[in-house]
């Protein structure tokens, strides 16, 4: 495979086909498994399948069994809580293609969600099935599949607004062409919205009812954190194609570590309260900040993770708001680092990129 990242129904082909194989449970129309089998697949069976997904059980049966009504699913969290990383794998596992996707941006057009037209074709021939340019959401509907719409609440009022209709009424009206596109069985959506970073707009009521949600939460205990870490970091360093290296344990606990106590405002032993600086410490970017020590231990060092292949990244992960995160980060590091005794090359580190 050449490509950088491969979606998530190519890069978990095998498993995919292994679960279909073995999957004798009832399926919704439409669905490539079974409910039972999408979360299997999500959240792995200890052998030959891989979790895909670190957190409670309930949660991932809640959003599958929403996706097999006539409900839309909203996942709901923090930065880096894996909702768009939740969300390609169910689409995946259940339309076996998580590629209809619209990003949600200040900027996303009604056509973004409904469809548009090949204006050439428009101008040439007038309005026709063959100048219609549809849209993610209206392929999904067409084809029985998964939409998906990444930062739901970031996209302007009356676009969020224009899939009321095809949550609501399954369908999707064309006046012009005086036609409509109906959903087939299977069609569903799944939207991530970031209750942190409120974005541009909130949701409506009517299109709130329309969803039901789901919260994500950041994991619940450092070893599971530090699961989620090591397996991603893992699955990164494969991908990228970086040189082995020796990932030494101990700086992902540190880094998970200064993760969970900056974002808590309190160190691990109950003892010292913190405050906090303005970013989010997101496992994502803890995963971010490994993996690019990884790349330099690899490149520029011996091989092995050490505290100063991740110190720089560490910093500028906590370090957003120059002004008020300085003070935060210079004052956690003299009162709890410095402190820690099997820390003091860590602390040396910090400092130096300090």
């Amino acid at each position: 495979m050449t490509v950088l990242r491969a979606h998530a129904e190519d890069e978990y082909a095998e498993e995919l086909a292994l679960l279909a194989k073995e999957d004798d449970r009832p399926r919704p129309p439409g669905w490539a498994l079974s409910p039972w089998a999408v979360t299997a697949y999500v959240l792995g069976d200890g052998g030959r399948i891989s979790p895909k997904y670190v957190g409670a059980r309930r949660i991932v049966e809640v959003a599958v069994a929403t996706l097999a009504t006539d409900r839309a699913l909203l996942l709901l969290g923090v930065p880096g809580t894996a909702k768009t990383w939740l969300s390609e794998h169910l689409a995946a596992a259940i339309s076996g293609d998580s590629t209809l996707l619209v990003q949600g941006t200040a900027g996303t057009p009604e056509e973004a969600v409904r469809y548009g037209w090949n204006y050439a074709r428009l101008l040439a021939e007038g309005p026709s099935r063959e100048a219609l340019t549809p849209s993610p959401v209206m392929r999904a509907m067409a084809e029985g599949r998964i939409a998906r719409v990444e930062e739901l609440t970031r996209m302007p009022s009356d676009v969020q607004d224009a899939l009321i209709t095809a949550l609501s009424e399954k369908t999707l009206p064309v006046p012009e062409l005086n036609v409509e596109v109906q959903a087939q069985r299977g069609f569903n959506l799944i939207a991530t919205a970031n209750d942190r970073d409120r974005g541009v707009n909130e949701l409506s009521s009517a299109l709130r009812r329309r969803f039901n949600t789901v919260v994500l939460p950041v994991p619940a205990t450092a070893e599971e954190e530090m699961e989620i870490v090591t397996r991603r970091v893992a699955q990164l360093g494969c991908s990228l194609r970086l040189p082995e290296t020796t990932t030494g344990l101990e700086e992902i606990r540190r880094v998970v570590t200064v993760f969970r106590e900056l974002r808590d405002g309190v160190t691990e032993d109950g003892r010292t309260k913190l405050k906090s600086p303005s970013g989010t410490l997101s496992t994502a970017e803890a995963i971010s900040v490994l993996t690019s020590g990884i790349a330099l231990a690899a490149h520029f060092g011996d091989g092995v993770l050490r505290a100063a292949d991740v110190a720089a990244g560490l910093v500028g992960a906590v370090v957003r708001e120059p002004a008020a995160d300085r003070v935060v980060w210079r004052e956690y590091l003299e009162t709890v680092v410095r402190e820690r005794p099997d820390w003091h090359d860590f602390y040396r580190a910090c400092r130096e990129v300090s």
